[in-house]
């Protein structure tokens, strides 16, 4: 009787990473994807109904991080958690994870991960799941990991004598133009007072990536990535007008490892 595969959600906030990730898992041919979603509050619904063998997760999202969504669950998944960064990973293993994959994943990384759930799960799955304290201390990771740097997360744009703040994650990018910085909205572009320079000190790292000297891009915006002429990359974002924007040649590097590509 063949074995069933592995069941598996992905959660990522970031549709490129999910997408190279969701791809990877099926060029392997041993886990079935029951989900996956951008939104951490939809895996929590599902997850609330549906257990699936494990959770790959990424532990960095804005709204809610990893380590809150597997607090917020009713029952615990075995978890492969996903981090671009490498200082996370000692503290996903404080919890219920199995392993870690560094971003940008390879396969490599995905194949032993894949086979230590394959070998837990022929030994009948972990015992510590079902501690009643894991919450409490998924809470308190949770709460260490946003001790990070204040972060704008509303910025004052002027109104001719007014000034109106409009919401970070809502800029699509940051432009510059005859010696003035501009916040790109899907509405409409507003004149900020910071340089480019200034602005990526005060928004998240996380977020936000110089992709020019001019642009500093909101990369949950980006929906394709498609080469262009002397090794540069052409952006199309995900706004209403499908803006397209051009990564300088000495700036594709850092975008591509950014975005698992």
């Amino acid at each position: 009787m063949p074995v069933r595969k592995l069941r598996a959600y992905l959660v990522d906030d970031e549709l490129p990473a999910l997408k190279r990730l969701t791809r990877l898992i099926e060029q392997s041919g041993r886990v079935e994807i029951a989900g996956s979603t951008t939104n951490p509050m939809t895996a929590v619904e599902f997850l609330s109904g549906d257990a699936p063998d494990v959770l790959f997760l990424d532990i960095q999202m804005p709204e809610m991080d990893g380590f809150e969504l597997l607090a917020r669950l009713p029952r615990q998944p075995l978890v492969v958690f996903a981090t671009a960064y490498d200082q996370y990973a000692l503290r996903a293993f404080e919890v219920n994870s199995i392993d870690y994959l560094l971003k940008p994943i390879e396969p490599e990384q995905l194949e032993r991960a894949i086979g230590k759930l394959e070998r837990l799960r022929g030994e009948g799955g972990p015992t510590w799941l079902d501690r009643p304290e894991l919450s409490d201390f998924l809470r308190e990771l949770s709460r260490n990991l946003h001790g990070r740097p204040n972060y704008l997360e509303r910025i004052a744009v002027r109104l001719g004598e007014r000034t109106q703040f409009v919401e970070v994650a809502s800029v699509t990018h940051f432009f510059s133009r005859d010696r003035l910085t501009y916040a790109a909205t899907e509405a409409k572009s507003y004149c900020v007072e910071w340089p480019i320079a200034e602005l990526e000190q005060k928004l998240d790292p996380a977020r936000f990536l110089r992709i020019h000297r001019g642009i500093l891009l909101n990369v949950q915006w980006i929906d394709e990535v498609a080469p262009a002429f002397g090794g540069r990359l052409t952006i199309r974002l995900k706004d209403r007008q499908r803006t397209g924007l051009t990564v300088a040649r000495d700036r594709t590097h850092e975008l591509k490892t950014r975005l698992g590509m």
